[in-house]
């Protein structure tokens, strides 16, 4: 892990800037959505930074001359002269856009190294915070903490994520589950659900497993927004009817955007918007999950092969490529109700889910 990517993440939370070293450009960047007018000015005393978003964002900013950047696509926007600390975050959430919709008009600027801006958008989504930073070209006089651009795209690579610790964890419906803890540096911490009396390796038949991403709305509060909760436990009664099996509780809140994004596309929801364009007018990707964290714990669990008890054929997809074999996909049916049939319909339609 690079020790200069975990600072760089640290410090853009905390509202301070780094620089983004590139083989073209050097950036530095400030996040949009902790900046103070204080920060901006001392980062901005000129006032020529500009603001980088995702093309997700500028899409529904009506913005074109999208480009990519790094699998990011970023797009950077010339700093208009009236935009302060408060006009770059109205830009940057979406949330507001019913009260502000007056934006613009932009330009948007040519990004010189495409790769440094998207590892700079890269930065901001690592630390759960809209994906949108003030940028302007390094100067020799920044003491900022500089990160390279490669040292950002191998920040949480697959092969570092390390067992802790096990324990017994008897659960509502498997008294008898143990619980296996890993932990990636710099990353969240995830957990292995282990139930029945089965042992590792090439078994068969192969364990009925689940990839449950966190949801804390759903899992702890009982939301009826989603079927996340009611799948949970619904899929530990499955296993424990099947023999055994093993629970993957990935820390991949809201599809991989973080617990206080989900409730900004759950405020968009609220203005009418569904699951999938409420990310992507944040300026996210549809899901931005890494399931190759799973891969990696059934690995480290020496499970080669499972039933994979889901719903999202992407799953099965993306452990194929890891070198999982899945043998057999499992539909998991739970949780449907009127609160939560139009979330269904939009998971069935625009994702690919087969209920």
């Amino acid at each position: 892990m690079s020790i200069a990517a975990e600072r760089a993440v640290d410090e853009l939370k905390r509202g301070r800037p780094v620089i983004v070293a590139g083989t073209a450009e050097a950036l530095a960047v400030l996040s949009v959505e902790v900046a103070t007018d204080a920060a901006l000015a001392d980062f901005d005393g000129d006032g020529r930074a500009d603001l980088l978003i995702t093309d997700k964002r500028a899409a529904s900013l009506k913005l074109a001359n999208q480009r990519p950047a790094a699998g990011m696509h970023a797009v950077r926007l010339a700093r208009p002269d009236w935009i302060d600390a408060a006009g770059a975050y109205a830009i940057a959430d979406p949330v507001s856009d019913l009260s502000t919709p007056l934006k613009g008009p932009f330009r948007t600027v040519p990004l010189a190294d495409e790769a440094a801006a998207g590892a700079a958008l890269q930065l901001v989504k690592f630390g759960g915070l809209l994906p949108s930073v003030h940028v302007r070209a390094a100067r020799a006089g920044d003491d900022f903490p500089r990160v390279q651009v490669d040292e950002v795209e191998t920040y949480r690579s697959s092969g570092t994520l390390a067992e802790i610790g096990r324990a017994k964890l008897p659960v509502k419906g498997a008294p008898d589950a143990r619980v296996v803890a890993f932990r990636s540096p710099g990353g969240p911490e995830h957990l292995a659900l282990l139930i029945g009396d089965w042992r590792p390796g090439a078994q068969v038949p192969p364990p009925l497993t689940r990839l449950h991403s966190a949801c804390l709305t759903g899992d702890v509060l009982g939301s009826l927004k989603c079927d996340c909760g009611d799948q949970l436990h619904a899929a530990v009664a499955a296993m424990t009817e099947a023999g055994g099996g093993v629970l993957l509780y990935l820390q991949q809140e809201g599809r991989g955007i973080g617990l206080i994004n989900k409730m900004r596309a759950y405020a968009l929801q609220d203005q009418g918007y569904d699951t999938v364009d409420a990310n992507l007018r944040l300026g996210f990707e549809v899901d931005e999950r890494d399931f190759g964290i799973a891969a990696e714990m059934l690995a480290q669990l020496e499970i080669p092969r499972i039933r994979l008890l889901t719903n999202n054929p992407e799953k099965v997809g993306a452990l194929g490529k890891t070198g999982i074999e899945v043998v057999e996909r499992v539909p998991l049916v739970a949780g449907h109700g009127p609160l939560n049939e139009a979330y269904l319909a939009t998971k069935r339609d625009r994702t690919g889910h087969q209920f």
